[in-house]
């Protein structure tokens, strides 16, 4: 009661910060009992992050002291982005001297400060200023035991210090073994995480460690709570011939289930023919989970915690037990399941004239592969075609409907980005021995275009309705990223119509691919733009899907393996056998169709974060049986330190910028290129490229190329738009020596540059005794160079400018940079010969003994933590070492240092 009147009064015009007591007497709180409630109220919503308190004792919204609460996402090299939670808000990114003891996954409250950089680089930074909720009480790692105590070092990189785990605490582990540590106390300003070992996972090099780790690292739950079990072992497996009568009989019919080789989770099925007045009747036959898994039991509640299957290269996690998901919820052939049906009646233009939602009885002919399909229908494989002769009719009605159905998804403007599944094929000891690009073939598209349009007729049918519901939803692309993606097509000739401000249709997206489809730029184009759109979400609000320019959609047709689908059946077979909701239901069923859906899609992104970490995980160990061997791949990404290159197998791995030694290369972003400022010479995205395996780090899950030869070479010529760049295959011969000879030119002056660039870094680090220190030029360019999730969701120019440095450091980029002044603790960059030029540095911290250290860094006219580390690297925060430091000679007050400071 309390709470909803407070909200309601602090989101008013009139409302100004106030006191508990100013609070009481607006809200007219007069009784003792009263005041304690509505005390520990505020206190209950100011540890959630709802409210803030003032110094002076006031109270208000978070939003109006430019506070923000959200999910705290660090990366390798200790910076991070805070997600909001509140959609609508953009990321903040968050400094690694702001952090305040907040660790990867944490809820915390962001503090503002002001918004940097202009247009696409544009940014917020905030400062950590409150720890809500902790997001992780484990973490897994390698363990060091030494005399007294050990460390354990993550294997994630988001969490940069060792966790201390005293003697005592070590267990049953082995010095080198993979462990999980709980945590007992967590990092601070003075002292780092400790923990104990709770698993042991065995060796780095032994059979399944390395996924087992992945799972243990995402949380991911294998084995089900014995209360689970126990509920899913009094489902019975047979039918109950009561039940079978109240649902429609579709017994009768030939339906069958498509899927892959190895799929035992059979949750939907199809049929289809045609009806007397020409159109097709389109049926699609899902398991009816809802049905055994009931509301609030055990396997609903872990379903929900779950949110969705995943599914690893070598085993997959399920939502539920396999009693249900392998057993009496799985379609299998020949025999009765329950199931939800929606058959629809589609005319010749691909439109739904009429449907019918109804729970069901089925029995499937038979249990088809996509192999087998496609190799019926595009192969005519004359022994299948025989083996499934009843079938083959409605396998080629499958067909002429599901091409009726994707022109009419084209036509409204859908976008298709058609990219083939790469799939990773291990042997039993979890090896990889293949990796092959999967492309989508009839059989897939069938059954994709038959999921689409049940998904589609079922949100339509209960948004009308009105009831709680849980909706799949795409939003628009961001406005900065159209603006960007059409400053990119402008390079080509190529423009996204309608695209004022920003705002874009995906019909205008779809025709820019179809321009350029055959062209030696589409697949370049397709990837830029499917890393302009947003991530697809579940939201309790129908607010259409951009990608599909569906209005309304839902997933509904994979119950087994996803936990929205999985409650709506519910809400369908209430509203269908009730009729109504009571308004006590309802208001109940929102709330929980909100929570489910942010639920769901946050266990949804952690499964593909998981599932995409093993699949790189795998590439990478493949790939190191491939060292020194040659490959050919596209330019998949171009960033300021380098080249992100996908192999035809869909291995991807990185040229880093060192490795192009025939110049100095600078990001063009409008042209998305890497360009050489003496040769003029391109790399841009989609140029095919010849590489060779450099190495191949699973710990980093990195794998280095090398360039053998550009297949496409270029040359910039100026300027913007199509003629700025032009390819060599487009001289005439002439032209073209005259280009290699330029470039010949360049390269040598470049080379006998970097030769004397070099010897005078040594001489330099000979003179200070920065050798001493243990710097080196190789430090900056050995560091990791992983792709990481901000290059995964956004594209390259959209990181924070600080942030590729601080990630990425290249000593080359930093040549003719201004050294000297204090600067921000951002602002701070390694000069080419890896000193610090302007302002602090972060180094990367690690734990020893309780302290924290940081490497001797001698600073240029800086104040920094290098600054306060004494000479053995074990001096605490903020302890000033004896002796005078060359970074504080600034500080003499001598005028002649000052006067000589201004020039």
């Amino acid at each position: 009661m309390w709470k909803e009147r407070l909200l309601e009064y602090m989101r008013s015009e009139e409302y100004r910060p106030s006191t508990v007591q100013e609070l009481c007497e607006r809200l007219g709180v007069t009784s003792a009992a009263d005041f304690r409630a509505f005390v520990r109220l505020l206190n209950e919503m100011e540890d959630a992050g709802d409210l803030v308190r003032t110094k002076n004792n006031r109270y208000a919204l978070p939003e109006q002291m430019n506070f923000i609460a959200g999910r705290l996402q660090l990366k390798a090299r200790g910076y991070g982005f805070v997600i909001p939670e509140n959609e609508a808000e953009a990321d903040i990114y968050i400094l690694q001297t702001a952090l305040n003891g907040a660790m990867s996954g944490d809820r915390v409250l962001v503090r503002l400060r002001e918004e940097r950089g202009k247009g696409a680089q544009a940014h917020r930074e905030g400062e950590i200023v409150k720890i809500l909720e902790r997001g992780n009480d484990r973490i897994v790692g390698q363990i060091a035991i030494y005399a007294h105590h050990a460390f354990v070092t993550p294997l994630d990189k988001r969490f940069p210090e060792d966790v201390f785990v005293p003697k005592d605490a070590v267990g049953n582990a082995h010095d080198g073994q993979v462990v999980v540590v709980e945590l007992t106390s967590y990092p601070t300003a003075t002292h780092g995480p400790v923990g104990r070992v709770v698993e042991v996972l065995g060796y780095p090099d032994e059979p399944g460690v390395d996924i087992l780790a992945i799972v243990r690292k995402y949380n991911l739950p294998e084995a089900f709570p014995e209360d689970v079990l126990a509920d899913a072992e009094r489902i019975p497996l047979e039918i109950d011939p009561a039940e079978i009568a109240r649902r429609k009989d579709f017994r009768g019919e030939t339906i069958v289930t498509i899927d892959g080789d190895d799929a035992k989770d059979l949750d939907d099925a199809v049929h289809v023919k045609r009806l007397p007045n020409g159109h097709y009747e389109l049926g699609v036959h899902i398991a009816d989970v809802g049905y055994y898994v009931k509301e609030n039991s055990p396997l609903d509640k872990e379903a929900f915690r779950r949110g969705t299957s995943v599914y690893l290269v070598d085993r997959v996690i399920p939502m539920l037990p396999p009693r249900l998901s392998n057993n009496i919820c799985s379609l299998n052939p020949k025999v009765d399941r329950l199931t939800m049906s929606c058959v629809m009646e589609i005319d010749g233009q691909g439109r739904v004239v009429s449907h019918e939602i109804v729970p069901s009885v089925i029995r499937t002919a038979e249990r088809m592969t996509y192999n087998d399909v496609r190799k019926i229908l595009e192969d005519e494989d004359e022994e299948l075609r025989a083996r499934y002769a009843p079938l083959v009719p409605m396998f080629e009605r499958m067909r002429e409907l599901a091409l009726i159905l994707r022109d009419k998804r084209m036509r409204r403007g859908a976008i298709d980005f058609d990219f083939d599944e790469i799939k990773v094929r291990v042997n039993d000891l979890g090896e990889p021995t293949s990796i092959e690009p999967r492309p989508r073939s009839i059989a897939e598209r069938i059954i994709e275009e038959f999921m689409l349009a049940a998904n589609e007729t079922v949100a339509e049918h209960f948004h009308w309705l009105g009831v709680p519901f849980i909706y799949r939803v795409h939003d628009e692309p961001d406005p900065d990223k159209i603006i960007h993606l059409n400053l990119f097509l402008h390079n080509f000739g190529y423009h996204v119509k309608g695209s004022a401000g920003g705002k874009v249709h995906p019909r205008a997206l779809q025709e820019v691919l179809n321009e350029v489809e055959g062209k030696r730029e589409a697949r370049m184009i397709s990837m830029v733009m499917l890393r302009s759109m947003q991530q697809a979400k579940y939201r309790p609000e129908c607010t259409g899907h951009f990608g599909l320019a569906a209005e309304y959609y839902t997933h509904f047709t994979s119950p087994i393996r996803r936990y929205p689908d999985l409650a709506i059946h519910r809400i369908i077979r209430e509203v269908l056998t009730r009729g109504s909701l009571s308004p006590q239901r309802e208001a109940h069923l929102r709330e929980f169709v909100a929570e489910a859906s942010r639920q769901s899609s946050e266990r949804e992104r952690i499964a593909q974060e998981a599932e995409r970490e093993v699949d790189q995980l795998k590439m990478v160990e493949y790939m190191q049986a491939h060292i020194d061997e040659e490959f050919d791949g596209i330019i998949s990404g171009v960033v300021p330190f380098g080249l992100f290159v996908q192999l035809d197998n869909g291995v991807e791995g990185l040229i880093h910028i060192s490795e192009l030694s025939d110049d100095y290369y600078v990001l063009h972003e409008r042209q998305m290129a890497l360009i050489g400022e003496r040769t003029r010479r391109v790399f841009r995205i989609g140029d095919p490229v010849r590489v060779v395996v450099i190495r191949a780090v699973k710990e980093d899950l990195r794998i280095d190329f090398g360039l053998v030869e550009h297949l496409r070479e270029a040359t910039y010529v100026g300027g913007e738009g199509p003629g700025a760049i032009v390819y060599d295959e487009d001289l005439t011969p002439k032209e073209r020596r005259e280009t290699e000879r330029r470039r010949r030119e360049a390269a040598s002056r470049a080379s006998g540059r970097r030769e004397r660039d070099d010897k005078r870094h040594r001489a330099r680090r000979d003179r200070k005794g920065e050798a001493r220190a243990g710097v080196r030029l190789s430090d900056w360019n050995d560091g990791e160079e992983e792709r990481s999730a901000a290059l995964g969701d956004m594209l390259p120019h959209e990181l924070p400018y600080d942030a590729w440095d601080e990630e990425y450091p290249d000593p080359r980029a930093q040549r003719g940079r201004k050294r000297g002044g204090r600067g921000r603790e951002d602002e701070a960059r390694p000069s080419a010969d890896g000193r610090i030029a302007g302002g602090r540095f972060e180094a990367a911290s690690t734990r020893r003994g309780g302290y924290r250290t940081w490497p001797t860094w001698e600073a240029d006219g800086g104040s920094g933590r290098g600054a306060r580390t004494s000479g053995n690297g074990r001096s605490r925060p903020g302890e000033k070492p004896a002796g005078k430091r060359k970074s504080e000679a600034g500080k003499s007050g001598k005028r002649g240092s000052r006067k000589k400071r201004k020039r």
